[in-house]
């Protein structure tokens, strides 16, 4: 479930174990989220509730009506196409090379498969640790720009001013190719 507002929006979903995950998301400056005293449950939830005051209630009770403490949590993401120069004996995985939103759902997917594909590398190169890292970072660059863009695309649809129906749409987009 998905409700949206031009720069605020609710995200729900229902465990297995029937328990439902709320969240906020919220387009806001560095100083706004580090004006908010988290440690204050009360005061915070105040802060970002104020945010979706003209919501309708039921949608608000996403929110206030919690067990958990507001908990912040920043999108952060590197540039799609981020690369880095060879550094003799150094290399990166995981969200250290390719840090993305999670609305590709494909970080821990990656991170994996980093950790894969460098050990092989490694186990391959016969002692050429600077020739394991070169093989391993070549594909790495374009595997996790594909991600990326599809994280960064997704984050786009989930918060623009047509959502949830933007979101709709592309859930429609894999219903129909999965049925060719």
């Amino acid at each position: 479930m998905s409700a949206v507002r031009a720069a605020c929006s609710i995200l729900a979903h229902r465990e297995t174990t029937g328990a439902l995950h709320s969240y906020v998301a919220l387009e806001k400056s560095e100083e706004w989220i580090t004006g908010i005293d988290f440690s204050d449950p009360h005061n915070a939830l105040a802060a970002v509730t104020a945010e979706f005051k003209d919501w309708a209630p039921e949608l608000m009770a996403l929110i206030t009506d919690t067990d958990t403490d507001p908990l912040p949590r920043k999108i952060m993401a590197l540039p799609v196409d981020h690369r880095w120069e060879r550094v003799p004996g150094v290399t990166l995985l995981g969200d250290a090379a390719h840090l993305m939103s999670p609305f590709a759902g494909e970080g821990a997917n990656l991170a994996m498969y980093d950790g894969a594909e460098l050990a092989k590398a490694i186990v391959t190169a016969g002692g050429d640790i600077e020739g394991a890292l070169s093989s391993y970072e070549n594909p790495l660059f374009p595997r996790s720009a594909s991600s990326a863009s599809e994280a960064e695309r997704n984050l786009g649809i989930c918060f623009d001013n047509r959502a949830p129906l933007s979101l709709l749409e592309l859930f429609a987009q894999y219903q129909t190719s999965a049925a060719r």
